[in-house]
């Protein structure tokens, strides 16, 4: 009879797991790829380096494993944020304040996908071209949308300005994570006014 491991096992690994990928979210986002190690990595998730090498072979394999998740997590949250609602308007505004108390809440996991490896871990530029695509694409179909409810100014190259917005949010998120105490809600009306000018909103009569 082939072994199975217990429920309680597999949930004290995953916890475990879940611990050590906390703790390397956190050291990417301290000391940046090159500067942290694996070592760093065992030492704030309390657990000794045998069972790092038992989850990982190595700190590039941990690093695009975090990314992926990372990128994963920001793409559904941002499906979440459109799903509540048909307006445009509200779309909008509704995912692009998800996307910054992101930035705000939870800084680790923006500072992974917009600074954290950026050429330093070549396995990982493949994944980063995919997820901009996939990024400008939720956008692009979000604009798809109020273009087809007749409130965005026509003619417009929609996978243009999809990625124009990506752009945009990602340079104030940038410039917010430089902040102390960042003020996200000045930041994101600005930038809900700025993108509503950008594709020509003109509110359903």
């Amino acid at each position: 009879m082939a072994y199975r491991s217990s429920e309680k096992t597999r949930q004290k690994k995953d916890a475990k797991r879940t611990a050590m990928m906390q703790a390397a979210m956190k050291v990417f986002a301290e000391k940046g790829y090159h500067a942290a190690t694996v070592r760093d990595v065992v030492k704030q998730a309390d657990v000794a380096i045998g069972t790092f090498y038992f989850y990982f072979p190595d700190k590039e394999t941990l690093f695009t494993y975090l990314y992926e998740e990372t990128a994963d997590f920001i793409l559904q949250s941002l499906q979440q944020a459109t799903s509540g609602s048909a307006d445009f308007e509200t779309k909008l505004k509704a995912t692009m304040q998800s996307y910054l108390n992101i930035a705000a809440y939870e800084p680790a996991v923006i500072q992974l996908l917009l600074v954290g490896g950026v050429g330093a871990v070549p396995s990982l530029h493949e994944k980063r071209i995919q997820f901009r695509e996939r990024l400008a694409g939720a956008w692009q179909r979000l604009l798809r949308e109020g273009h087809e409810q007749g409130v965005l100014a026509t003619p417009q190259d929609l996978r243009r300005s999809a990625e124009y917005i990506a752009g945009g949010i990602d340079e104030i998120v940038l410039t917010l994570l430089r902040l102390p105490n960042p003020n996200t809600d000045v930041a994101t009306a600005e930038l809900i006014q700025t993108t509503l000018r950008l594709v020509g909103y003109q509110a359903a009569e």
